[in-house]
């Protein structure tokens, strides 16, 4: 009888920790958006007392597990055709709305005199061929992984644009997502790396980071999307509906998204 008694207790409270997040929704949300949507998050709560989850990744990877059944109720992807082909298998509640259009930018470790110029941007990236080419070191370029990440997909664009994505493979080093390509990008043996703005524009990267933005023409703009998914709660579409407003939105733009205006959402 023991025993059983004591089986049943650890069942009580393997169950009780599951029991106390009843209710509080887990959001999956573009890596680019982790420092931002943390701090509306905060923000959110603080104002309504109503909790949530934040799970960061990249949106290529969100999407294959939202299609699997994965208990996310809300979706922002830093890329909107994820979006739109979760609405067409019929995985959402509706169509979703753009909230953000991302930058990119080349992030390398702050206090160096080789950050590139604005006429330049991707000269460290050829400098850093030039000196693979004459035997004199790899230095690494970090992005994150085109297969699934946007910005790694913007990455690969705007290298190509300036003819420079043949010659760097040697180089390369891919991050799971664009968050990791910047600790990358900082780290080790690295030159730096094409990451999103919004995490350059962090404080906890700014204070040891330098950056220059990549011109808009050189990749597809990186059009953002967020949904609800089906069988979204109360909260879920509360916090959905909250980073529709001014306020959400001036604190996206404050991390260097370009944002839709009042009531406009396509």
């Amino acid at each position: 009888m023991q025993g059983i008694r004591r089986g049943l207790l650890m069942v009580l409270l393997a169950w009780l920790p599951g029991l106390a997040h009843a209710g509080v929704p887990t959001v999956a949300a573009a890596s680019d958006l982790q420092f931002a949507l943390e701090d509306i998050a905060e923000r959110f709560t603080a104002e309504t007392g109503q909790a949530l989850r934040l799970n960061f990744g990249s949106s290529g990877n969100f999407r294959r597990q939202i299609a699997q059944g994965a208990p996310f109720e809300l979706y922002l992807s830093a890329d909107e055709a994820y979006v739109e082909a979760l609405h067409a298998d019929g995985h959402t509640v509706d169509a979703g709305v753009r909230y953000a259009v991302g930058r990119l930018v080349w992030l390398q470790p702050a206090g160096r005199d080789d950050l590139p110029g604005d006429d330049a941007p991707l000269a460290a990236v050829q400098a850093a061929i030039a000196s693979l080419q004459a035997g004199e070191g790899r230095a690494r370029i970090a992005l994150a992984n085109p297969e699934h990440a946007p910005y790694g997909v913007a990455a690969q664009q705007a290298l190509e644009h300036a003819g420079l994505w043949a010659e760097m493979q040697p180089l390369k080093v891919l991050g799971e997502n664009v968050s990791q390509a910047a600790q990358f990008a900082l780290g080790g043996d690295a030159r730096g790396g094409l990451v999103a703005y919004s995490l350059a524009l962090a404080p906890a990267l700014a204070a040891r980071a330098d950056h220059v933005l990549i011109p808009e023409a050189w990749h597809a703009p990186l059009n953002q999307r967020m949904v609800l998914i089906d069988g979204a709660g109360e909260t879920a579409r509360a916090f959905y509906a909250y980073l529709q407003q001014d306020e959400a939105r001036e604190m996206l733009a404050e991390y260097g998204f370009s944002v839709p205006s009042g009531g406009e959402t396509p």
